[in-house]
């Protein structure tokens, strides 16, 4: 009985990291070279957002995933991280690429008969 528990647990391979410190490491790396980076890409690719708005939006995105505990999950994020700065320092993403990540938060669906009817809802 023991055996077939063991061979039913079994551990997964780190991806990169094998604690939560080196996987916190990275990821601090990886919010440095964004946030190094941000000046850059406010100007070369002349988008109508400052660089403290760009600041906010890069802590936006690191907080949304703040909550995640499992390593394999944070590397896989981090290593995704990298290879969307890569792709914005050679260029390979344009303006558009970067405005759409300024898109406004979804708004929520309206409730009520007026707030149905100004929307043109049924």
């Amino acid at each position: 009985m023991a055996q077939a528990v063991r061979a039913g647990s079994k551990v997964a391979k780190p991806v990169l990291s094998l604690d939560s410190a080196e996987a916190h490491r990275r990821v601090l790396g990886l919010y440095r070279g964004y946030y190094r980076y941000i000046p850059y890409i406010a100007k070369h690719f002349d988008i109508q957002k400052s660089e403290a708005q760009c600041k906010l939006k890069l802590r936006e995105f690191f907080y949304k995933n703040a909550c995640l505990t499992d390593l394999r999950v944070i590397d896989v994020l981090v290593i995704k991280g990298y290879m969307n700065l890569k792709e914005i320092t050679h260029n390979w993403q344009q303006k558009g690429h970067i405005m759409s990540y300024f898109n406004p938060t979804i708004n929520p669906k309206p409730s009520g008969f007026i707030n149905k009817f100004l929307a043109n809802e049924d």
